[in-house]
């Protein structure tokens, strides 16, 4: 059977806020299987993105060498601060801040840092960008998205979820999912089920060979209009390519222009960003 913990403050529970998306896990047994899964050691350095009331966050704190909690919320840190003083955890430092602007780079200590969190989804996709910005900081991040977002990042060429999203998080990180969470083991449930996934940032995609932007620029433009083939699609995101060039390129890379996007494995989008760079003029 499950085991829960209730969220609670100051003069009993406090009512999660819509607008950011809060949802607070509340199974111990989810929050037991997610540390194990983390693989975190004593000498660990962890960044928790949005504590709540502390689930994953007390834990934590036992078995690392010092947590920083980031929350936006006001009403959580002073909650969770008092519930910390009570339980004598000394090696949590609360944060109230939005940690889209929080400054990773800021947490001082010798090796890179750790991130954990329950990502709300209104904020999944900037976080990511926030995170794989981060990377020179950043070794790993072990974070739950529902259960769409997860897939996204999760999935292969040829089907429903891949997109741009895939390919650009697994051009800077391995992705690995951990551990589906049921929507029963938050309060309140949110619709939709869960995933944790694991972003190694010290393990990126072995083939480079092209700029952060120029990868960035060109998987965009295949997948601007999914239903549209690649040449199509990014006819209409870089207007200043014409299509007889884009057609040789893609040839020349061993790329049908007949394909749509979702077809693409990493490396052809490589090799078409590489035979691209030349064109100075193109924008988008």
């Amino acid at each position: 059977m499950a085991r829960y913990c209730r969220p609670s403050g100051p003069g009993g529970r406090l009512r999660p806020r819509k607008e950011l998306g809060q949802h607070f896990l509340v199974d111990r047994g989810i929050v037991d299987k997610i540390l194990a899964s983390a693989r975190l050691g004593r000498s660990d350095v962890v960044l928790e993105v949005g504590p709540g009331h502390g689930a994953l966050t007390i834990p934590l704190a036992r078995r690392v060498s010092h947590v920083v909690a980031v929350e936006k919320d006001l009403r959580l840190v002073e909650a969770l601060q008092k519930k910390l003083l009570g339980l004598g955890i000394s090696n949590v430092t609360l944060l109230n801040q939005d940690i889209l602007r929080f400054d990773f780079s800021g947490i001082r200590t010798r090796d890179k840092i750790q991130v954990v969190g329950n990502i709300p989804y209104n904020i999944s996709s900037p976080l990511l960008e926030k995170v794989i910005g981060q990377r020179g900081v950043v070794a790993r991040a072990v974070l739950m998205f529902q259960l769409e977002v997860a897939r996204r990042l999760t999935s292969g060429p040829g089907t429903k979820s891949y997109g741009a999203m895939t390919l650009l998080v697994r051009y800077h990180a391995a992705c690995t999912p951990l551990l589906t969470v049921t929507r029963k083991a938050f309060y309140p449930p949110p619709k939709v089920d869960s995933m944790v996934v694991e972003l190694d940032l010290e393990r990126p995609f072995p083939a480079r060979g092209v700029s952060d932007d120029q990868f960035r620029r060109v998987v965009r433009g295949a997948f601007s209009h999914r239903r549209k083939t690649i040449v199509n699609s990014m006819r209409g995101f870089f207007p200043s390519w014409t299509r007889d060039i884009l057609v040789q390129r893609m040839k020349a890379c061993g790329i049908d222009p007949g394909s749509r996007a979702e077809s693409l494995h990493m490396d052809q989008f490589l090799r078409l960003a590489r035979a691209l760079v030349i064109d100075k003029n193109a924008t988008g």
